[in-house]
């Protein structure tokens, strides 16, 4: 089962268009090859990109209407059915609203759904916090059983959604970012569920990030090492299962690390190394670059990105002040 192919013309193209979009796409493409494969969507059609494959595969698109637990009580009896189910709403509502329904249905039966939480992170914008996936991974984290994997650009999306149909343990698929996101893949390479990639090696700043923080920690490692601070940086696109190993080797080479995320402080990626690091009584110094674990504003995408110090300069910044104290 071979995805399209990533080049630089597809990764700019995929990016202009953005995660829901080519989440969309991805799942057409899946449909064209995989008779096991349905779409579920909570009334949300075309802001998960689905209106194409609705057309194109009607009886592989079913909308539940504004019901998410609905919507994963129907998936797992789809794929108790033999299905391979696609199951998607904007990250708060299908996290929280359908909680019980992800911990029984998939945690506790460890039915065959991916549910895809969609607009996450700060990606709603003036929507405001009702909508931000800012404690999306937390919620799933609590749940045994259920795979987290969070791409780092719009052919990362390709990437997760062709192997989780390859994959028969449920999982959460959370998709920050919008339309114009940084690509951090131009050209094919290998990806593997609970296997981060190194992006760039040699530093003493081992920096780990996720989702559309990838993008950035590279464009601020690379600033940071103009100015003499030499950083390695990796992609963690699985959250669970964590790649204990990569963690270990990073803390081993660094003599400080960062952790970047679009996700509150509690209980996303910076909580995960943390764990890791304590039960193997590792005492590096990790820091996090998160969003404070409070309420906060609205406005524009980008607006937020940077009040809550998630742009390469803001990084940069962060970085050094850490790094001089």
């Amino acid at each position: 089962m071979s995805i399209p192919e990533i080049n630089e013309k597809n990764a700019s193209h995929w990016s202009k268009l953005g995660p829901r979009a080519v989440y969309g796409q991805a799942l057409l493409s899946l449909c064209s090859i995989d008779e096991s494969v349905i779409a579920l969507s909570a009334d949300l059609g075309k802001s998960s990109g689905l209106e194409r494959l609705g057309r194109s595969f009607p009886d592989k698109f079913v909308d539940t209407g504004i019901a998410e637990q609905n919507l994963i009580g129907f998936a797992a009896g789809l794929a108790k059915e033999g299905f391979n189910v696609y199951a998607s709403s904007f990250a708060p509502f299908i996290t929280m609203r359908a909680c019980e329904q992800i911990r029984m249905n998939l945690g506790y039966m460890e039915l065959n759904v991916k549910a895809v939480g969609i607009g996450s992170g700060l990606s709603m914008g003036f929507l405001g916090n009702s909508h931000f996936g800012l404690e999306d991974v937390a919620i799933i984290s609590s749940i045994p059983n259920v795979q987290i994997i969070s791409p780092a650009d719009c052919a990362e999306i390709y990437k997760s959604v062709y192997a989780l149909a390859l994959s028969e343990q449920p999982a959460y698929l959370r998709l920050t970012g919008g339309p114009g996101m940084r690509p951090v893949y131009k050209s094919d390479y290998v990806f593997e569920i609970g296997k981060a990639i190194t992006l760039k090696e040699h530093g003493d700043v081992g920096i780990i990030s996720t989702g559309s923080m990838v993008a950035i920690s590279i464009e601020a490692s690379l600033i940071l090492e103009a100015q003499g601070i030499y950083c390695s940086v990796s992609n963690f696109h699985t959250i669970r299962p964590i790649d204990v190993e990569k963690v270990l080797q990073i803390a081993a080479n660094s003599s400080v690390m960062f952790v970047l995320e679009e996700h509150f402080v509690s209980g996303g990626l910076y909580t995960v190394i943390s764990e890791v690091l304590m039960k193997h009584g590792l005492s590096i110094s990790v820091y996090p670059i998160a969003i404070p674990h409070k309420f906060g504003i609205t406005g524009d995408y980008e607006f937020l990105c940077d009040h809550h110090g998630l742009t390469v300069d803001k990084v940069v910044e962060k970085i050094k002040d850490t790094m001089a104290n």
